[in-house]
């Protein structure tokens, strides 16, 4: 994905089934994201961990006003790209 034009980052792991389902879903919904392997990048584990209050919860998808969503439901997130009329 190319981050020039990307408006939502995820941070997960490919051992994370949520980040799984919830990188499935972005992309059969062909909408624009960077993903970010916090097991890659340890720079991205720890605002992994200072967005969620000292906990690792991942995937964590943060969206064009700064806002994010830790674990979300497929329901919660397309609500959420919806309120951003990206799907």
């Amino acid at each position: 994905m190319s981050a020039q034009n990307t408006q939502i980052m995820m941070y997960g792991a490919d051992w994370c089934g949520d980040c799984r389902r919830s990188k499935k879903f972005l992309d059969t919904n062909k909408v624009q994201y960077t993903y970010i392997d916090v097991e890659v990048d340890l720079a991205a584990a720890d605002k992994v961990i200072e967005i969620n209050g000292g906990m690792k919860s991942i995937p964590v998808i943060i969206f064009p006003d700064g806002t994010h969503l830790t674990e979300p439901s497929d329901i919660d997130l397309e609500k959420k790209l919806k309120s951003f009329s990206l799907l």
